[in-house]
């Protein structure tokens, strides 16, 4: 979610992790401490928003639930599969505590299927399944905005 500046630059995107609340402040302590280094979107949430994909090398600042920004991270991979193709390595990555795919897939099937999802998506019966499309994101923290000398 890049957009571009005057002269060509360009400025960063954001990124919100779940919703305000408990789950974005352990997903953002999770991407701080450096055992998130992945995230998944459903590609009908990107749809919806009428977003673009990420795209390696696109920067965003990281939001915490007070609407801080505490972190920019860098996009190193993207790749578009179904859910029932997501692997272990990906699962783990995303720093959840997460040691099978069957545990990550309930964990995000849950929030997939939770209220807040059918509401921002406006569908009150919006489901997953195994050949949804998911949208598997990696990346990398170039800056912690936390510190007092961030962005020098």
């Amino acid at each position: 979610m890049t957009t571009g500046a005057e002269g060509g630059a360009e400025v960063p995107g954001i990124m919100q992790l779940g919703f305000p609340g408990e789950l974005r402040d352990q997903l953002v302590a999770a991407v701080l401490d450096g055992s998130k280094t992945a995230t998944t979107g459903v590609a009908a949430a990107y749809e919806h928003e009428g977003e673009e994909l990420p795209r390696i090398g696109e920067r965003s600042v990281v939001l915490d639930s007070a609407g801080r920004g505490v972190a920019v991270v860098e996009v190193t991979e993207v790749r578009v599969v179904p859910l029932g193709d997501v692997d272990l390595a990906h699962a783990v990555d995303e720093g959840e505590g997460y040691t099978t795919v069957e545990q990550w897939r309930r964990g995000h099937e849950a929030f997939w299927h939770g209220p807040e999802m059918r509401e921002a998506l406006e569908d009150p019966h919006f489901t997953v399944d195994d050949s949804t499309p998911v949208v598997l994101e990696r990346f990398r923290v170039v800056a912690d905005l936390r510190t007092p000398d961030a962005g020098a």
